[in-house]
């Protein structure tokens, strides 16, 4: 088992930043995928981004492209999500998940996801 603890949620302005974290325990990090999804109420949880397991290869979800960063400190098992020029539609719980695979943006392919912080942004 791998467990999964996020942090850094909160209420911010649009345009604001924020900067999520994620520790991962349990199991060897570096051999995990890693990836953000969220879920805004009434919605399905969608893709954010993803991470190889080295960080060198990284995927967004078009919606975050070019506003949003993932990387990860494998030294401190830990995946980060920064969230830049943030938008009311980003408003969701986000959940950090691993896969065993190098990397991906299926949901259905990640084995432990966390219990998600709430990232609320107000307009």
């Amino acid at each position: 088992q791998m467990q999964l603890v996020e942090s850094g949620g909160g209420l911010v302005q649009a345009g604001g930043s924020l900067r999520l974290s994620c520790a991962a325990s349990g199991r060897t990090f570096s051999s995990y995928g890693m990836g953000w999804f969220r879920q805004a109420p009434g919605k399905e949880r969608e893709f954010v981004a993803a991470i190889s397991r080295s960080g060198g290869i990284t995927y967004y979800a078009d919606s975050v492209k070019g506003r949003f960063t993932i990387s990860r400190d494998n030294t401190k098992n830990t995946v980060y999500l920064q969230m830049n020029s943030l938008k009311p539609e980003d408003t969701a719980v986000y959940y950090c998940a691993g896969t065993g695979n190098y990397y991906s943006h299926r949901s259905y392919e990640y084995d432990y996801w966390g219990q998600g912080t709430q990232v609320t942004v107000s307009s």
